[in-house]
């Protein structure tokens, strides 16, 4: 079984946040991370910010993936830094 099998294996978890899954995992290094902007998820996807912002609240809630605020060295926000957890979780955290 692929390491990223459970991802379909997510009855409970909407095609929007299967989608930007598999777009993080194809942008993501050897660690399994990567760090695009929303935006740039939304364009190459064809999805609306709204609902990409929505698909990755989706795989943080049901545990696929944590995000860290990254920061620009005059203090401003960059883009969020996506991990990917390798085996999920098939299980909502509490």
């Amino acid at each position: 079984m692929s390491q990223y099998r459970k991802i379909y294996d997510a009855a409970d978890l909407p095609s929007r946040a299967k989608f930007v899954y598999r777009y993080l995992q194809d942008r993501a290094n050897k660690d399994g991370t990567c760090y695009p902007a929303i935006k740039t998820i939304a364009k190459d996807t064809s999805l609306s910010v709204s609902s990409v912002k929505r698909g990755i609240a989706d795989l943080v809630e049901n545990g696929f993936i944590t995000t860290e605020q990254r920061w620009r060295e005059n203090g401003g926000r960059s883009s969020k830094l996506y991990i990917l957890h390798q085996e999920g979780s098939l299980t909502k955290i509490k």
